[in-house]
């Protein structure tokens, strides 16, 4: 308690106390910030999987193997061989997947072909029906 005495010095008592007091504010929004960080996590659904790890282990090429690369252009070759239309290259798959066992096709697409080049192709395999298709990379050495 504070004693006022008339007279004495300073006439500032009677003025009105205009700056805020945000301590209580800035208290309340640091509790308020810890209880969203702990309510949030609960709230967001998730679904538990398990992801596959990354493995890079060549591929073991066997002789019997198909390899159907897709150039720049968009032609494709079969082996090594041009493949005139993609009416040839269903007729080629169709017949390498009647034998038993089916062989692998392994699909090798230039880096500045498009998309949809390579799509024709897996297409093409797909209606032929080859089951085993994979993709022929570079690994990142080679790539420098």
């Amino acid at each position: 308690m504070s004693m006022s005495v008339p007279g004495a010095g300073g006439g500032d008592e009677d003025k009105a106390l205009s700056d805020i007091n945000t301590t209580p504010l800035v208290d309340i929004m640091l509790v308020m910030l810890i209880i969203f960080l702990i309510t949030i996590p609960v709230v967001i659904p998730s679904v538990k999987i398990e992801m596959p790890e990354p493995r890079n282990i060549p591929t073991q090429t066997k002789v019997e193997d198909i390899q159907i690369s897709v150039a720049t252009d968009g032609s494709f070759y079969w082996n090594g061989q041009r493949v005139p239309d993609r009416a040839r290259l269903l007729e080629l798959v169709a017949i390498e997947a009647r034998k038993v066992p089916q062989p692998e096709i392994h699909i090798k697409g230039d880096r500045n072909a498009r998309y949809e080049a390579v799509a024709r192709v897996i297409y093409t395999v797909q209606q032929g029906g080859i089951i085993k298709v994979g993709f022929l990379t570079e690994p990142k050495a080679a790539l420098n």
